[in-house]
């Protein structure tokens, strides 16, 4: 075998992030606090070893067999197969009086204990070695330099053997710091975190921190643990990701509306339909979902704020028949929450629905749900804005539903401003006129090209949805309470009831 090649750790997302997995034959370093992954990524790496048919070792200091089987067993693993070797296995060899420090003193203990190790690995030829926990060794030594000195004659004792070994530490002997001098002795070192938000479950986090001879994707990376084990969710470059396609415009279905944006929003550009909670941001966004669906075209809704089944049946009020595309295939709506799903997992998702379902229209309803799933605001932007050029550089068409605060009067858009993100924007308001309140909807931005700057009367009723001519006669636009004093006749009709 050669040394560079480099073998699956049984967790993609890892793989992706190391470009194709780790190095074979080296010394590596997981490291983390308790509840931060590592038992779990330790035994799918063995376990990947044992579906390709080598032998594998799992060295514990810290926990029982059954500990790692009860482990395995709720993910719905089978540890069979798994060479086992733990630390109360070696009492019996090291006689009765092992616990006792007068018999044996604790250089007796580690130098006993690594021998034991060694003997175990020379017996069984592991490929695949995973060595938990570093801590009890720290403990065992109880001397930093004697420490170190363990750790250098296991390395050198595994470098002939062609073996890939993964040393756990989970930072408790040293007061969760890192060591510094283990991390440069080691081939690569992963770095595994737990954080506890003030709302909601625990997020969990990975960086590579070093990886020698090997490109890999740098920063941190979401990862969540589930039923059948770990999964990590490489960070999003959209640099890495470019499409060959025509911008052609994309259509609504409705004359009007695609009027608005000189034909309709140009493939591989962002949208922003914003305006107060209310005023048919969402039907239109579902307007061109429906038109794309019609086509042939695949969609996904991204449903952060409102249940599926209550946006199935308002649409369908419209005379928009969703669910057939969704029976199709041709659409699918995720409801996402923003309480459980990390602004990673949810990039994934989003790219899973580009590159594996080949989605052409995207809906993200609403930002506010995705402010909600990225408690620190200062990276929210950031990544936010390499989401919108990954879409746009494989000509995704995507729409942003941005509700404002406020109904009437004057309306913000709170701590987050991403107008200037969007390549469109379509502006959506009430008015007032004869007595009534009406929708209206106009086109503030479009760097695709030419758009009217006219303001439209916007109708949302059992026909759909429709649009007027321009209204030429409006007075306190700017104020965000624009009241229309032209001929009633421009008005569309009376509603059907609703």
């Amino acid at each position: 075998m050669q040394a560079h090649m480099q073998i699956a750790t049984g967790v993609q997302g890892l793989d992706t992030i190391l470009g194709g997995g780790l190095p074979q034959a080296r010394l590596y370093l997981l490291e983390g606090p308790p509840g931060s992954g590592k038992t779990t990524l330790s035994l799918q790496f063995l376990l990947e070893g044992l579906s390709k048919g080598e032998q594998c070792l799992y060295i514990t200091l810290s926990e029982t067999a059954e500990e790692l089987c009860e482990v395995a067993s709720a993910h719905g693993w089978s540890l069979e197969g798994l060479h086992l070797f733990e630390l109360g296995s070696a009492e019996s060899a090291m006689g009765n009086g092992r616990l006792q420090s007068v018999l044996h003193s604790w250089e007796m203990e580690l130098d006993e204990t690594v021998n034991m190790i060694m003997s175990k690995v020379d017996s069984i030829g592991p490929t695949r070695v995973v060595f938990d926990s570093l801590s009890e060794l720290r403990l065992l030594a109880q001397d930093s330099l004697r420490y170190r000195r363990q750790i250098l004659a296991l390395k050198q004792f595994f470098g002939p053997k062609s073996a890939t070994v993964i040393l756990v530490d989970d930072l408790t002997s040293t007061g969760e710091e890192r060591d510094g001098q283990l991390h440069s002795l080691c081939h690569g070192v992963i770095s595994l975190e737990r954080l506890t938000l003030d709302f909601g479950p625990a997020r969990r986090r990975m960086q590579v921190q070093k990886l020698r001879g090997v490109e890999f994707i740098a920063g941190y990376h979401d990862m969540v643990i589930r039923h059948g084990g770990l999964d990590i969710f490489p960070r999003l470059i959209a640099s890495d990701h470019h499409g060959h396609f025509v911008g052609t415009p994309v259509s609504s279905g409705v004359e009007e509306i695609d009027r608005l944006l000189g034909g309709g929003p140009l493939r591989g550009t962002s949208t922003l339909l914003t305006g107060p909670a209310g005023s048919g941001k969402t039907n239109v966004a579902l307007q061109y979902v429906w038109a794309a669906c019609e086509r042939g075209e695949r969609s996904c809704v991204f449903e952060f704020d409102e249940r599926v089944g209550t946006l199935l049946a308002r649409s369908a009020e419209l005379g928009i028949d969703l669910r057939k595309h969704l029976d199709s295939g041709l659409l699918e709506i995720m409801q996402m929450d923003p309480a459980e799903i990390s602004p990673g997992e949810f990039a994934w998702n989003l790219r899973k629905a580009v590159e594996e379902r080949d989605c052409s229209v995207l809906v993200i309803d609403s930002l506010n749900g995705y402010v909600a799933a990225m408690p620190q605001e200062k990276q929210l932007m950031l990544q936010l804005h390499e989401m919108l050029s990954y879409l746009n550089q494989v000509g995704v068409v995507t729409f942003l539903i941005n509700p404002q605060h406020g109904l009437v009067g004057t309306m913000s858009a709170g701590n987050l401003d991403v107008s200037y993100i969007a390549d469109a924007v379509v502006l959506f308001r009430f008015f007032e006129a004869k007595g009534r309140i009406r929708k209206a909807i106009s086109v503030i931005k479009n760097r695709g090209g030419a758009h009217e700057d006219t303001i439209r009367e916007l109708k949302i009723d059992r026909r759909g949805v429709t649009v007027s001519a321009p209204l030429a006669d409006f007075q306190g636009i700017l104020t965000g309470t624009p009241e229309f004093v032209g001929d009633d006749g421009a008005l569309l009709g009376q509603t059907d009831g609703r």
